[in-house]
């Protein structure tokens, strides 16, 4: 295990990052080596792991503050040559802190109670009509479970964990030093147990001795309608599993929606363009407008304009976790023919000669503009 890499270093970020930029970059990272895309790549799997473990340490305050100083051997006791420390013994780093701030006095974890585990992100991608409707979605993802062999005790089945001597459970000690000032007493974490309270004389095999271990997990989720690209649905209890009998932590999906073909989403409104012939556009006609709800039949008026916009009311996207929908907006876009034959040149040619200003008023305005600006 002595050579992981540097869990800053799998995210592609700086030793300083905020939580926003860990969580992007664990975002863009997971996405790409995602099971789903990968599938039956071993190596693509081991980098979602080693992805996910390093999120995991990275995203939890505590544990982050352990590794920059202490690095893998703050977060996993197993870590270096045997699983000792390497500072010559076997203890837990993470004591090291409640020596300065809790043990002079100070509240104490007891390393027996129950504990949250850690919250999870996953991501789905969905097509616009499947945001829009909402569906199901199953989602695949790495979770850290209690044990099933042992029960999250740590012992071979058969076997159980027993209470340490040394602290009598408590996982800490005191120890008596001599100073100028007379004998002063402190607490740190016992040696003995490594803080657990408890001793694990046969280890389970399943888990090493953990109590938990990673697995990948399935979960079926229900998205809502009017779902929008980059929210994010919390999945209650879906998370890592609780420690000493604790709650498990949540599971956060991240939405993606792919880009529409002809839809575009603004708001709770859709927006498209539809493309008409000039005769449509001058003589009016009915043309067949796709919806989110199928095919509609829309009446284009005559003398409709390049740019013009009509709405079709309660077509668009449902109000999410509300009543009602948003509207459809279509932008007339008027398509200028090209490679004309010359008997068609010639028809249009004597159909502009038989119009005149009043078919083209903007046309008028402007000439009557230019004529008060130059003078001419």
């Amino acid at each position: 295990m002595a050579d992981k890499r540097d869990y800053y270093e799998v995210l592609g970020i700086q030793k300083g990052a905020s939580e926003d930029e860990i969580k992007k970059a664990y975002r863009t990272a997971a996405k790409k080596y995602h099971p789903d895309l990968h599938p039956g790549d071993k190596v693509a799997e081991e980098k979602f792991k080693e992805v996910n473990e390093a999120y995991e340490v990275l995203s939890d305050n505590e544990k982050r503050a352990r590794y920059d100083q202490f690095g893998h051997a703050g977060v996993d006791p197993n870590y270096g040559a045997g699983g000792g420390s390497p500072f010559g013994q076997d203890i837990d780093l993470g004591d090291i802190f409640n020596s300065f701030f809790g043990g002079f006095g100070g509240r104490r974890q007891n390393p027996n109670a129950p504990r949250r585990g850690n919250d999870v992100e996953a991501q789905v991608t969905i097509t616009f009509e499947e945001a829009a409707k909402g569906c199901k979605k199953t989602i695949s993802y790495n979770n850290v479970v209690t044990c099933d062999e042992c029960h999250g005790t740590g012992a071979q089945k058969g076997t159980q964990a027993k209470t340490c001597s040394a602290c009598g459970g408590t996982g800490r000690v005191t120890v008596s030093q001599r100073s100028p000032f007379g004998v002063v007493q402190t607490q740190r974490s016992c040696d003995a147990c490594r803080g657990k309270g408890k001793i694990v004389d046969t280890p389970c095999r399943a888990c090493n001795g953990n109590g938990r271990k990673r697995v990948n997990k399935k979960v079926e989720v229900t998205i809502p309608a009017g779902i929008d690209n980059d929210q994010v649905l919390n999945i209650s209890g879906h998370g890592n599993s609780g420690i000493n009998g604790g709650p498990a932590g949540d599971l956060h999906v991240y939405i993606r929606v792919k880009p529409h073909t002809i839809f575009e989403r603004r708001g709770d409104d859709v927006w498209c363009e539809m493309p008409i012939s000039i005769a449509q556009a001058m003589l009016g006609a009915e043309v067949v407008v796709p919806t989110l709800d199928g095919k509609v039949s829309y009446s284009v008026h005559e003398g409709t304009q390049q740019g013009d916009v009509f709405k079709l009311k309660g077509k668009g996207i449902p109000h999410l976790h509300g009543r009602g929908r948003g509207d459809q907006y279509v932008k007339i876009n008027i398509e200028i023919p090209r490679s004309l034959s010359q008997k068609q040149k010639d028809a249009v040619k004597n159909l502009d000669s038989m119009l005149g200003d009043k078919n083209y008023q903007k046309q008028k305005t402007f000439r009557e503009r230019l004529k008060k600006l130059f003078g001419e």
